[in-house]
């Protein structure tokens, strides 16, 4: 009789598949029931109002910038608490999980004071004909702040864990630093680097009370999906919030699954060949 590892194994896995079915299948079920209350012609006439598309034109745009944008300085940072000794070091690293602890409203409302048009920095942009705040550009910055320490977090512990012995060898070989890094060290840190992608543009995508105070909600130019459900919902279109929010999952979920085919595909790219 073959025995299992874990104890219990038909006992444990029907916890988890209720547990998972209560806490996760059983709302998005709730949820597509809900949107199916606004029928077909009413799906296509929301998805197909000009509104509708700015706002989810700026969520999803918006949320694959700020993703590009935070896994290349991500990478950049951690690269930098891994490999350097510093002053203030720990410090800076601490700073890293700010976003984490921060309540989203405050966040907003920092980055507001920030860069609105008499802000500290908002000022000295706006003489330049640069405006963040009240702008696409605030609401970018604000799912910048978000989903920073995804990557950064994702990635420390794959670069403390790279032998050193592999860059040695490029370098004896004569491969300059450069050459080194993305022939060696960047292959390998690929699908690493696109799991931080795929938590932090999740991340933007959902994200609310950091971006409403920055962006001024302006229908057609700074509107998120996001509010648009809670305006339907205090409108009391729930069949509207539903199929929005019905949309934005399935969007959602259909990027992070070519997110993680191109993991898989990255993944047998970056094996070194038997």
């Amino acid at each position: 009789m073959r025995r299992r590892i874990l104890p219990g194994f038909g006992l444990s896995l029907g916890y988890a598949l209720t547990y998972l079915g209560l806490i996760v299948l059983l709302p998005l079920a709730a949820l597509a029931w809900k949107a199916s209350g606004i029928g077909i012609e009413g799906m296509l006439r929301l998805l197909g109002s000009p509104r509708t598309l700015a706002a989810l034109r700026l969520s999803f745009g918006g949320a694959l910038l700020a993703a590009v944008i935070n896994a290349g300085f991500g990478l950049l940072v951690a690269w930098v608490l891994v490999r350097y000794r510093f002053p203030g070091r720990r410090l800076f690293d601490a700073l890293v999980d700010l976003p984490f602890a921060l309540p989203t409203a405050v966040a907003g409302i920092a980055l507001t004071a920030l860069y609105a048009p008499n802000g500290w920095l908002g000022q000295w942009l706006t003489s330049w004909g640069i405006r963040v705040a009240y702008a696409p550009p605030g609401v970018i910055l604000a799912m910048v702040f978000v989903g920073f320490p995804f990557v950064v977090r994702t990635l420390q512990p794959v670069l403390e864990s790279l032998d050193h012995d592999v860059e040695e060898a490029a370098e004896s070989l004569g491969a300059s630093h450069t050459q080194t890094f993305f022939r060696v060290i960047l292959p390998m840190l690929v699908p690493t680097l696109l799991t931080g992608f795929a938590l932090a543009l999740a991340r933007a995508i959902g994200e609310y009370g950091s971006v409403i105070f920055i962006a001024g909600n302006i229908p057609m130019r700074s509107e998120i999906a996001p509010l648009l459900i809670v305006e339907k919902l205090e409108e009391f279109d729930y069949a509207g919030a539903a199929a929005l929010g019905v949309v934005m999952l399935l969007a959602s979920f259909a990027l992070l699954i070519l997110i993680s085919l191109l993991q898989r595909w990255s993944g047998r790219w970056a094996e070194p060949p038997r």
